[in-house]
């Protein structure tokens, strides 16, 4: 049965003292005060598409491939790690097709740069890939099972993303995470997840083998034609198709939680089952846009297999968004009014769950303020993330260029939740 939780609804009870009450909702007043001055300055700052006309365009790749770093002298284990960082840029930029080609001439592109691309390939270790999952998760006797995707290479694995992490095994240290992976599945992710793993934090990079997580569902014809050249892959980098198309396979063989590597966790997951959050919702509490960035699934939950229909059906590697939030919104939605939606069960949680902030206006989260007025805003947004928030979605493809500054709601939300706590005003 479809549950949807009014965000907008405020529970009192008649034993409150008038005080609480106008304390409450002068908080309130605050916080809708100051998030409309907001809006304003986190505009001005902010790298987001504006207009709901760009959303549709394909995105542009804004990887620059340059230099790792420069060493006087190099011993050939240098160069060894050189050569294979060099190896995972090659290939993330190889996902990336030429723009203004026609689909014809993208698909003769993408016949040819085939063999190039080793994510859609087999061996050794994504041969292992599933014995490699159930021996760690059953090993583990983990409280929650989550999981994550990286395709880009892993130098662009940050102080960003390890605050994930971080904050993911603060709030669950008894939890497992899975990153799928075959740039971290190396020596040097090793290296990165190091810090977490010997402080005995469970977590494991494994290269995915594809062609596994797609059998037996629906995307397993889409995924053929896909290594046969007979697909499209669109203008939009395939890496990020393939990123939404993993977490919904991997939940439905496995189940858990997915997540973005663009989050600070706030509070336990545990008792979440077979959910997905809500990005908005109207003046009426009804949602109005869904997100794939948190997806909290059963093994084979037949939302998810719903999804994957979808995803192999209505493919358009052209459009922003089709494959992903825009795909799980349309299929909600169809059920919503179906006479199929008393077979599922779950429920969508309001934005304050997992998006309390809006990604036009997530620059503001990540800024220092010195008037009275924005200083209370602060104070009054830490009090409401902590009750009903779960996670904040830092929106990196608008965030990624903000420092966090000491002071401001990201860094204060990181220094509250983080286990190592380094470098967070220098990331």
């Amino acid at each position: 049965m479809l549950k949807m939780f009014d965000y907008y609804r405020i529970c009192r009870t008649k034993k409150f003292h008038l005080f609480s009450v106008l304390s409450f909702a002068l908080i309130i007043f605050i916080i809708t005060f100051s998030d409309s001055l907001l809006s304003n300055l986190s505009s001005s700052h902010s790298v987001a598409f504006v207009s709901k006309t760009s959303l549709q365009q394909p995105l542009k790749s804004t990887f620059v491939q340059r230099p790792l770093f420069t060493k006087k002298k190099e011993s050939n284990h240098d160069a060894y790690i050189i050569k294979e960082e060099e190896e995972e840029v090659e290939d993330h930029v190889n996902l990336v097709p030429p723009f203004n080609l026609t689909e014809e001439q993208r698909i003769s592109w993408f016949k040819k740069k085939l063999p190039e691309f080793i994510i859609l390939k087999s061996s050794r270790l994504s041969r292992q890939f599933n014995s490699r999952v159930n021996k760690f998760l059953i090993s583990r006797s983990c409280r929650v099972q989550f999981f994550m995707t990286w395709i880009s290479p892993a130098n662009s694995f940050g102080r960003r993303e390890f605050f994930a992490l971080e904050t993911l095994f603060k709030s669950h240290p008894k939890g497992c995470l899975i990153i799928l992976s075959r740039t971290l599945d190396t020596p040097r992710g090793a290296r990165i997840l190091r810090p977490l793993t010997q402080l005995g934090y469970k977590v494991l990079a494994a290269t995915p083998e594809l062609s596994f997580l797609f059998n037996s569902t629906p995307v397993e014809s889409w995924f053929d034609d896909l290594k046969n050249g007979k697909k499209d892959p669109g203008e939009i980098p395939l890496a990020q198709n393939l990123s939404n198309l993993i977490r919904l396979a991997v939940l439905y063989k496995y189940g858990g939680v997915y997540l973005d590597t663009d989050f600070i966790i706030l509070k336990d997951f545990s008792r979440l089952r077979n959910s997905i959050g809500a990005q908005s919702v109207s003046a009426n509490g009804n949602w109005t846009r869904l997100n794939n960035a948190v997806l909290i699934f059963d093994k084979k939950h037949p939302l998810l297999y719903k999804f994957m229909e979808e995803f192999a059906f209505t493919f358009d590697g052209n459009k922003w968004g089709q494959n992903g939030p825009y795909l799980v919104s349309r299929v909600v939605e169809r059920l919503m009014t179906s006479t199929e939606k008393n077979q599922f069960n779950f429920t969508v949680l309001p934005p304050i769950a997992f998006y309390p902030v809006d990604w036009i206006r997530v620059t503001g989260f990540f800024m220092k303020f010195n008037t009275r007025t924005h200083l209370r805003w602060v104070e009054a947004k830490l009090l409401q993330l902590s009750g009903e928030t779960y996670g904040v979605h830092l929106w990196n493809k608008q965030s990624s260029s903000m420092k966090i500054e000491q002071g401001s709601i990201i860094g204060r939300l990181i220094s509250d939740h983080c286990l190592l706590c380094k470098d967070i005003y220098s990331s």
